[in-house]
């Protein structure tokens, strides 16, 4: 990690930004090309990037879809500097929101209305060079305009609408029960949208001190720690009928093949969660219990609208998910620390000027 050994002195056409080169390589340059303004596009001025499991896993060697070298940063807000007529009627000065998953608008995906899973998507900081870096130019149709919240709150639009996504395309609906697995930010989310969903969450981790936060933060009814046989509480529960509904944000394969355990006869598992590793399942179990399994891969707008309303209306409390955060200049010297578990890091913010 470090800052790049470039002289060149920053002039009016070069930014300061952030390159993961390699696995575990940062470097701060400041003579990074000014983005190019396309048709139907704006010049985003970043304000906000918001640390997330993906960053982690670039930084790591872990993340799928990923090549080096790399801008990170997919949840971001900022203010428009630079945009032509639009039908949207944005202006240079508007606080906007980035949902980061450009799609092709022309694949099957695309045209079924499920953006969120196109066939050719490229996501900012992951696919192709994302926020960490003074200005990006962003499509149009991906801004939304968030002049009622923070930066700081539209900035967390996206990894909520992670959770709200998965909510949404579980099927559950006010008055039934979910367990969700994993109390980390995009977990986290899911339990927050699904209680404003109207369902009752019971909230699963090995963390007893992350558990607490879920009772508190995101309002779970219920928390079991999955290290102390969480089947047999479930099943005393329930009376032996498991949890129709169960999400599961843990990203870690041991954990996604036992939530199979966990769903009840008819019930839906959904998997929030990304691994490389194959997933296996007992497929009598599978078939007995006639059980829906499914993915949920990012957002799309309708999801971030949906968190964009319950934050405005205070249902999500944003300071307390925010727990680190640092100036843009110092984030190289703080992303190792973030990494270590005693950090207690649930979301962590880089801020720029």
């Amino acid at each position: 990690m470090g800052r790049s050994a470039c002289t060149s002195e920053r002039g009016a056409n070069f930014m300061k930004g952030i390159i993961c080169e390699d696995i575990g390589r940062f470097f701060f340059r400041e003579d990074l090309p000014e983005p190019q303004i396309g048709d139907g596009e704006a010049i985003v001025k970043i304000r906000r990037v918001g640390i997330c499991g993906t960053d982690l896993h670039a930084y790591r060697g872990n993340q799928p879809y990923f090549t080096y070298p790399r801008i990170l940063g997919h949840e971001l807000s900022g203010t428009i500097e630079h945009i032509g007529e639009n039908r949207e009627g944005f202006r240079a000065g508007d606080q906007v929101s980035v949902i980061p998953y450009l799609h092709c608008g022309q694949c099957r995906a695309c045209c079924s209305g499920k953006t969120n899973c196109c066939q050719q998507m490229k996501v900012l900081g992951v696919h192709i060079d994302g926020g960490m870096r003074e200005r990006v130019a962003v499509p149009i149709s991906h801004l939304i305009r968030t002049e009622e919240l923070t930066l700081d709150q539209s900035a967390m639009l996206e990894p909520l609408a992670i959770g709200a996504h998965a909510v949404r395309r579980s099927g559950l609906k006010a008055g039934d029960e979910v367990l969700v697995i994993g109390a980390g930010p995009i977990g986290l989310g899911v339990m927050a949208m699904a209680g404003y969903a109207g369902a009752k969450v019971i909230a699963m981790d090995v963390n007893e001190e992350r558990l607490e936060f879920c009772k508190v933060w995101a309002k779970a009814e219920h928390t079991v720690n999955a290290l102390q046989a969480p089947k047999e509480w479930l099943a005393n529960h329930t009376d032996g009928n498991f949890p129709a509904f169960v999400i599961d944000a843990t990203g870690n394969a041991a954990s996604m093949e036992s939530a199979f355990g966990l769903v009840g006869h008819g019930g839906t598992l959904t998997f929030v969660g990304l691994v490389k590793n194959t997933i296996t399942f007992n497929d009598s179990d599978f078939h007995a219990r006639e059980m829906t399994v499914q993915g949920s891969r990012n957002a799309t707008r309708e999801d971030f609208v949906r968190v964009l309303a319950a934050v405005s209306e205070g249902s999500i409390d944003i300071g307390s998910y925010i727990t680190h955060r640092c100036a843009f200049e110092e984030m190289i010297d703080h992303f190792e620390k973030w990494l270590q578990p005693e950090s207690g890091v649930i979301k962590a913010l880089v801020e720029l000027e």
